[in-house]
């Protein structure tokens, strides 16, 4: 199952508007003891983001799933902003966030990150 993106999917993300926002929405299925292990991560997250004007939107736990096909459903959703690609990329390449990357993986099983960006109707 996948977890991490692969590089050509990231490098996309240079493709998008420099002076736009991008909405990283995250569905997660935790491996065997690997919440208590991204609740690590999330902390690790806090302490880093902030310094690249990343927004911590949204963390909440799995429930009811109202409309889904069977092994569709998460155990959390964590929908993160950044400013723009270039402030996600920093951050990506950060040696300080980096050291805790790893938790990251560590705790999923399975993960799906959507890149989103403003729709504005």
């Amino acid at each position: 199952m996948a977890v991490d993106p692969t590089q050509d999917k990231i490098d996309h993300l240079l493709t998008l508007p420099e002076n736009e926002p991008i909405i990283l929405m995250n569905l997660l299925r935790f491996a065997e003891g690997g919440e208590e292990v991204y609740e690590r991560y999330v902390k690790h997250c806090k302490v880093h983001g902030p310094r690249f004007g990343v927004e911590f939107v949204y963390l909440g736990k799995g429930g009811h799933v109202m409309v889904a096909e069977d092994g569709q459903s998460w155990d959390a959703v964590w929908i993160v902003r950044y400013p723009n690609a270039k402030a996600f990329f920093a951050l990506l390449h950060d040696a300080d966030f980096k050291s805790g990357f790893h938790l990251r993986g560590d705790s999923l099983e399975e993960a799906v990150l959507q890149v989103t960006t403003p729709w504005e109707i």
